[in-house]
């Protein structure tokens, strides 16, 4: 068995990068009937938590804020097939805001913001039971994304030792290296990033000027990023996965004004189509959640119900097989 698994016995054509116009996301009347379903809670009720899948169809929850002072380092397991939670091995150091990714079976988490509020380069691998250190990141980043295509992980978007992240950052986990790609069209943090087909994309997110709609994707073999129809619905503060029918979906996020709200939309970009579906809110509205897909299953793991640190350890999925194109 794979690193978890041990503690179980038991995530459009083109446009010009200036502006893209989305067409109007499918009516109800074009969406079958799906439904959510709430599932059991994870042991720590948490946000800005990061989770990703392993090798044995197991849920990784990793790090977050359990309460407004306290930055956590927890690991907890959740086996979708027994609907049921164990605790994994602590991370070395605890983070909030990481970005995590799986190849080959194995769980990666990169960055996130340490206890004393700082962006972290650090990087490390879920094996056995334990995380063993990588190579750093050429540079410390938290807030951003993270997806695997290719064999290697993309870090997109996040915050930087000097700001919003400019460059989109590789490992290569087989050589053990990282490298620099060409940053994001619109540069965010607090944005979704799912990869399909080898691709890499990016949605929603936020800057010091509000929420944005904003969708791109990188075809690693040009290096490029293109832009795509925004969201329907700008949103940061979200989380993305990709679903093994092709579907990107981006639930929750929230809006940081006086007054601001957490968002049940979730929304599914439909890769072939280059469209996107408005899928039903999600029961449970929340941000800083993680986001994973298993098959055409999306799960959505724990976040905060209310705007800034709110926590809750709340699961829900929602199976999108017969969405079809």
């Amino acid at each position: 068995m794979r690193g978890a698994a041990l503690y179980l016995g038991l995530t459009l054509a083109a446009c010009s990068s200036d502006a893209a116009v989305s067409p109007p996301p499918e009516s109800s009347a074009d969406v079958p009937p799906l439904e959510w379903r709430r599932l059991s809670s994870a042991p720590t009720a948490r946000t800005e938590p990061v989770a990703a899948v392993d090798g044995d169809g197991l849920i990784v929850l990793i790090g977050g804020f359990a309460s407004p002072s306290q930055t956590v380092a927890a690991v907890e397991i959740y086996d979708p097939s027994r609907d049921r939670w164990v605790n994994g091995p602590s991370l070395p150091v605890a983070v909030n805001h990481a970005m995590a990714a799986s190849v080959g079976g194995t769980v990666y988490v990169m960055g996130g913001y340490t206890s004393d509020g700082a962006p972290s380069d650090r990087t490390f691998a879920l094996r056995g039971d334990g995380w063993d250190p990588l190579p750093p990141m050429p540079e410390a980043r938290a807030a951003g994304g993270a997806a695997a295509a290719a064999g290697k992980i993309y870090v997109a978007g996040g915050v930087g030792p000097s700001g919003l992240a400019e460059s989109t950052l590789v490992l290569d986990p087989e050589a053990g290296t990282w490298s620099a790609a060409p940053g994001l069209l619109s540069p965010r943090e607090h944005l979704g990033v799912a990869s399909f087909g080898d691709r890499i994309y990016a949605a929603g997110g936020r800057t010091g000027s509000g929420n944005l709609a904003h969708t791109e994707v990188l075809d690693p073999l040009t290096g490029s990023w293109q832009r795509l129809p925004d969201m329907p619905t700008p949103r940061g503060g979200l989380a993305a996965a990709a679903t093994a029918n092709g579907f990107i979906v981006a639930p929750g996020g929230e809006e940081l004004t006086p007054g601001g709200t957490t968002f049940a939309e979730a929304e599914a970009f439909d890769v072939e189509r280059e469209r996107w579906i408005s899928l039903p809110p999600m029961p449970s509205p929340r941000h800083g959640l993680g986001v994973v897909a298993i098959g055409e299953t999306v799960f959505t793991l724990a976040g905060g119900p209310q705007p800034g640190l709110a926590f809750s350890g709340t699961v829900e999925a929602i199976d999108l097989t017969d969405l079809a194109r």
